[in-house]
This record gives structure tokens, sequence and C-alpha cells, in this order.
């Protein structure tokens, strides 16, 4: 078995190449050559954590993959990190398990390839202004799916905790984004939301991080960080005002996306009035963006899928240029 760690998946494997596999998997799967279980939640509650069980197969590559991820929020004041994960990779033709790799970067960076491909979908094509709310662990990637996709000349960070954002603007300055892009920290959040052309949020917030009212016509969102049912970044305002609602998972949206699960409980809205998946838009089943005017939204909570699609794509990598260390397990 090859046991590829992150060090060695970043220096081989990125955004563009991410995109571009997440996208394939969505055509796949709109042509059911693909398989995908429901997933597995084990909660502790009093950790405020869980830890998920995700398998998938192509059954047209014939590979499995199934991702065991913990998300445990208290880690950081403990030294270690919020979400760690394994992805562990089986040849479905003869049952041999081919690898086993990391899946806290993949896991990052197929979120931030699925907001990237609904940007790109969604988003007006000149949009310039990139507000990020939520600068941890997960916003780093969305920034990159972002920019894969549009030609960002400025960027507003908000996070209550500056010292954490001023530490995000580093990280992305040290990583190399465009010197052009202007890159602010700001307090004020209804002012960083409406001078934004594209939001990205990924919090962990139980209540809304904006007031949807803040919002102005013509704006992209992307929600990625309510994964539970009790999570809310979204009011039930910006909600009943979006346009468009493309998921990443339907069923998977439908019992987890807190935003929406709230929304359906409320008078007016369903789920009914979802605009699709996003597998739809991609392969122009269901209509993207139709005006400048439209606020459109895009709401992921992850599929097992999605680490399929990024774990065949390392693991070829892995193939072509030699990373990983071979052990007998």
């Amino acid at each position: 078995m090859l046991i590829i760690n992150e060090k060695e998946i970043q220096t081989t494997y990125g955004m563009k190449e991410a995109v571009y596999d997440v996208e394939q998997i969505l055509r796949a799967k709109a042509d059911d050559k693909i398989a995908n279980p429901h997933r597995t939640v084990i909660e502790f509650p009093q950790h405020s954590a869980s830890v998920l069980y995700m398998p998938s197969a192509d059954l047209v590559n014939e590979t499995a993959t199934i991702k065991t991820v913990s998300i445990f929020p208290e880690n950081p004041a403990a030294g270690k990190p919020t979400t760690q994960g394994v992805i562990l990779v089986t040849d479905a033709k003869n049952g041999e398990h081919l690898a086993m790799m990391n899946a806290s970067y993949l896991t990052r960076l197929r979120t931030g390839a699925l907001s990237g491909i609904a940007t790109d979908r969604l988003a007006r094509k000149n949009t310039t202004v990139l507000t990020v709310i939520g600068t941890g662990a997960m916003a780093f990637e969305q920034v990159l799916g972002v920019l894969e996709v549009r030609p960002i000349t400025k960027m507003l960070l908000v996070n209550p905790t500056t010292a954490k954002a001023e530490r995000f603007k580093e990280r992305l300055l040290a990583f190399g984004v465009n010197e052009n892009i202007q890159i602010e920290i700001i307090d004020n959040v209804s002012e960083a939301v409406s001078e934004a052309d594209i939001i990205c949020c990924s919090t962990r917030s139980n209540t809304p991080v904006f007031d949807g009212k803040d919002v102005r016509p013509g704006t992209h969102v992307n929600g990625v960080g309510s994964y539970l049912p009790h999570m809310r970044e979204m009011d039930f305002t910006f909600i009943q005002r979006c346009s468009k609602i493309v998921v990443d998972d339907e069923s998977g949206v439908k019992e987890e996306a807190g935003e929406l699960i709230h929304a359906n409980e409320q008078p007016g809205w369903s789920f009914d009035n979802l605009h699709g998946e996003l597998m739809d838009v991609v392969t122009g089943q269901t209509s993207g963006r139709s005006d400048g005017e439209e606020i459109t939204f895009f709401k992921s909570v992850g599929a097992a899928y999605f680490d399929l699609a990024v774990a065949q794509g390392v693991y070829r990598k892995a193939l072509e240029t030699g990373i990983g260390i071979e052990v007998d397990v």
C-alpha cells in the first residue's frame, strides 16, 4: 500500500487539478457512473465534535474510496487541528487496497474546487470584489477556488478575531496570490457584504453571519461552513431573496444544511424552491446565471464522491511522480 502524506500531496496536486477532477466526477455522477452510499456520522456532544465515514466508488474506473474525517472544534486550544482525515483507495477489480492518504488538505481542496465550479457558473463574469467571512481552516481553499475562475482585484476579510484575519492575509501573500489584489481586513460585516460581488462563508456559526438585506443584486454567495442542522450561516431574509439556490448534493443538504432546513420550516419557502444540484448546472440540465441582477447561492455540505475525485487524482499523480512510501500492511 502506498502511504501519501499531506506535504507530498500539496507539492503535486493543487486547485487547478482539483477543479478539473471534481468537474469530471460531477459529470460521471450525472451519468449514474458513481456509487455514493449514505455517509455515517457519529457525534460526540461532550466535545462538540463528530466523526464521519464516507464511502464512494467510480463504477467505470473501478476504484472505491472511503474517507474517515474527524471534526473536533476544541482541538486548536490543545495545539491540534480541528479537522483530521484519511482516505483509503481500493482497486475495485481485485479488492487490493492501493493507497492511504491524508485527507485534511484534500477535503479543503475539493470543497474549494466545488465553490470555484459553482462560482464560474453562477457569478457574474465581471466580478472583482470578494468578501471572505470566516478565515479559519476551510477559508483558504475557498479563496483559491474563486481566484481560479474570476479576476478578483479586491478582497475583504471578516473574522471575529482580527489577528486571525491578519495571519490569513499573510498566508495568502506567502502563497503567492496576485500581488495586484488589494486585501483588506474589515470589522464592519454589513459594509463588507454590501460591497461584495462574491461572498464566501466558511464558519461553524449557529447564527447567521450577515444580514440578508445587505446583499446587493447580482451577488453570488458560497456557503460551506454550516454542516449540521443546528448551524446557520445565512438568514431567512437572504434565502428568500435568492433567485437561484444550487446545492452540491441534495440529499445531504436536506439532512445537514442548517440554514435551508430552517428555511424549509418557515412559511413561503421549501426545498422545492431549490434550483438544482451543481452536477445539473455543469452538464447543462439546469441553467446557471441568467442575468446580472440575480442573487445566487451555492450551498455545500460535501459528499464522498468529491473525495473520490481528488483521491483518484492524487493517486494518478503519485504513480507519475513517485511520491509516497510503499509499505506492507
